[in-house]
């Protein structure tokens, strides 16, 4: 217990602050794309591969997070549970085909359409994910200590370390400690910040301290959310007298939270799928420069959904997210390397470029030698796996460096580094204008949208006391029960209340700043 609540805080704050030092200053010095900015430091030939490989990663684990919400809806239409790497049952098929198609629409319509749906369900989500183990501790407690309330954290310690994080694996082999906790959480990030495919994202930062907003989304989703999982699933398990690996997220979320779980399982998975989708088609634009973002998103996402229905998509998530990390980590060492280190030591950012070459043999030796270093420490089993990033994006650093001057990176190039700035300094001129021109956000006092406001945090508010009472004032089983179906009754109206009047309060804000 004492493992996973320190290892994931320290392991989530390293990724934050990569996030912080190593992605956003970067993305906001150059306001790129890194699929852009590799092509201008590593010719057609490497970016046409990366970015292959991005399209496959983040369709991939977008089909995962399409499969995991579909888990809530076959458990409500009474769809047997999908354990296998094939489905076993058509229904389910169709199931992830309605799933998945709203993820692609929504990802189509791009940035402001992702940023739009999470920015409403981020509130709800939070809400949620506290209320859910504090529904299901009077179980795990009466499980445990023989008693349905805790008196104390030291209660607390000793249900989670006897019922959810024993220290064993579901076979009862030793599991992992706190170091390789905390190089988990830290890894599982590690091909958004370290492998800098968020640049695309933050490239919209306003300052580099933007950085830090990303705590927001770790403290809570691989922070509080993780914990709670554990909570849930642990406690579901002792519900309906299976093992954990022997459920699946609609089962989860049913028994936490009611018909609200099945509905945190969906948007969860839609918020998560539909930002790596909305990477997917942003790869898959790079490779197909003339078709449109909207088409390559639309396409992408056909062949996500497809993957989507073969569930060992969401089982083997993880360690699919450990492996991609080590994968692009030597890319984000190439272009950190480029970027920060060489103008540092004299040498020139965007020599490629400067010499107009399509194919660059370090950037492309630089990447393979990364590889070859990083998964070779793995099959030697020199270190944790989790921490294996760290030194192979610094070899690769290395690498690409020396590689880079014996071609031409030690060389100036007055001329063309001109005639560059010259043409960035027009582009941001034109971006000026644009801002300018950008319709000016009204803060909306009508109140009609303050009405809505105050209903739609009142409902979560509401549901979050529900929980907080179902988890302090149930003495015994029999009251837990009552407790426990109000408020499955209750949060669940809450929720259709809260979805509401958020998104109606969300149109009316529009409406104004268009």
């Amino acid at each position: 217990m004492t493992d996973i609540l320190l290892g994931l805080l320290i392991g989530n704050l390293l990724a934050v602050l990569s996030w912080t030092f190593i992605t956003t200053p970067i993305a906001v010095d150059t306001r790129m794309s890194l699929y852009t900015y590799l092509q201008k430091i590593a010719g057609d030939s490497m970016t046409r591969l990366y970015n292959w490989a991005n399209v496959i990663i983040f369709t991939v684990i977008s089909a995962a997070m399409i499969t995991v919400s579909a888990t809530a809806v076959r458990f409500a239409l009474g769809i047997p549970a999908q354990l296998n790497w094939y489905p076993t049952n058509m229904a389910f098929v169709f199931v992830v085909m309605a799933v998945g198609i709203i993820v692609v629409l929504v990802a189509m319509y791009g940035f402001n359409a992702v940023s739009d749906f999470s920015r409403i369900c981020a509130p709800w989500l939070f809400t949620m994910f506290l209320s859910g183990p504090l529904v299901l501790m009077p179980v795990l407690a009466d499980a445990v200590i023989g008693q349905t309330t805790l008196s104390g954290w030291a209660d607390f310690m000793q249900i989670g370390s006897a019922s959810v994080w024993t220290g064993l694996t579901a076979s009862g082999e030793p599991g992992i400690g706190l170091i390789e906790v905390i190089g988990f959480s830290w890894a599982a990030n590690t091909i958004t910040h370290f492998g800098l495919i968020d640049m695309a994202m933050l490239r919209y930062a306003k300052r580099k301290a933007y950085g830090l907003t990303t705590s927001a989304g770790m403290l809570f989703g691989h922070y509080i959310a993780w914990i709670s999982a554990g909570i849930m699933g642990a406690g579901t398990a002792i519900i309906v007298q299976k093992s954990i690996v022997q459920l699946d997220p609609g089962d989860v979320a049913y028994h936490a939270l009611g018909l609200s779980g099945l509905v945190i399982v969906i948007v969860a998975g839609w918020t998560t799928a539909n930002a790596n989708l909305y990477r997917a088609g942003l790869a898959a634009q790079a490779v197909f420069p003339k078709s449109s973002r909207n088409r390559t998103t639309f396409i992408v996402g056909l062949i996500t959904v497809a993957i989507a229905c073969f569930p060992f998509v969401f089982t083997k998530l993880l360690p699919l997210l450990t492996y991609a990390g080590l994968l692009v980590v030597p890319v984000g060492g190439i272009v950190f390397a480029e970027h920060v280190i060489f103008p540092k030591i004299g040498f020139s950012r965007y020599w490629a470029h400067y010499r107009q070459l399509s194919h660059s043999t370090p950037a492309v030796a630089s990447w393979g030698l990364g590889l070859v270093f990083g998964f070779g420490l793995n099959a030697l089993d020199v270190m944790s796996f989790y921490y294996l990033f760290i030194p192979t994006w610094i070899f690769t650093i290395v690498v690409y460096t020396v590689l880079a001057a014996r071609y031409g990176a030690n060389q100036q190039y007055p001329e063309q580094q001109a005639q560059m700035e010259t043409f960035y300094a027009r582009v941001e001129v034109h971006q000026q204008e644009q801002a300018a021109q950008a319709p000016v956000s009204v803060e909306d006092k009508t109140t009609a949208s303050r009405l809505l406001h105050i209903i739609s945090v009142s409902s979560l508010l509401i549901t979050l006391a529900l929980a907080l009472q179902t988890f302090l004032f149930s003495a015994g089983m029999p009251e837990y029960e009552s407790h426990r179906d109000m408020f499955f009754n209750i949060a669940f109206a809450c929720t259709l209340v809260y979805f509401s009047t958020a998104y109606w309060a969300m149109r009316r804000q529009k409406a104004l700043t268009q």
